[in-house]
């Protein structure tokens, strides 16, 4: 990976961890990778944290089935309604993925991961 891939990385690895709708998993796996980083674990790092990635972005049937679902609406309370037209609208306007902060930082390194794992 080169250094600005590298640096890249690095700062949608920060808004990722700095997002309050990143999971545990996710989270545990953006910082073993950081802590990777120079030694001799950085590239099994690397290609786990982009599978965590990949298992963890919603894509956005998923959040459309989720916010119209019983448990959606526990999770979500009264926001439910509101997060599912939210998520039809970016289905009908070509989105594929949920766009809550870590979903939008977990996009951003997938469309970099050829060049990620190069």
């Amino acid at each position: 990976m080169t250094k600005e891939t590298l640096n890249y990385l690095k700062e949608k690895t920060t808004d990722l961890l700095n997002a309050p709708s990143c999971c545990k998993e996710l989270r545990e796996a953006a910082n073993a990778w950081l802590e990777a980083i120079g030694t001799e674990d950085e590239a099994a790092k690397t290609a786990e944290y982009i599978a965590e990635i990949e298992e963890d972005i919603m894509p956005i049937d998923g959040l459309i089935a989720f916010a119209g679902s019983e448990m959606g609406k526990k999770v979500f309370g009264e926001a439910a309604k509101n997060i599912l037209a939210h998520a039809e609208e970016i289905k009908k306007n070509g989105g594929k993925y949920c766009d809550c902060p870590a979903c939008t930082a977990c996009k951003a390194i997938l469309d970099k991961k050829a060049d990620i794992l190069a």
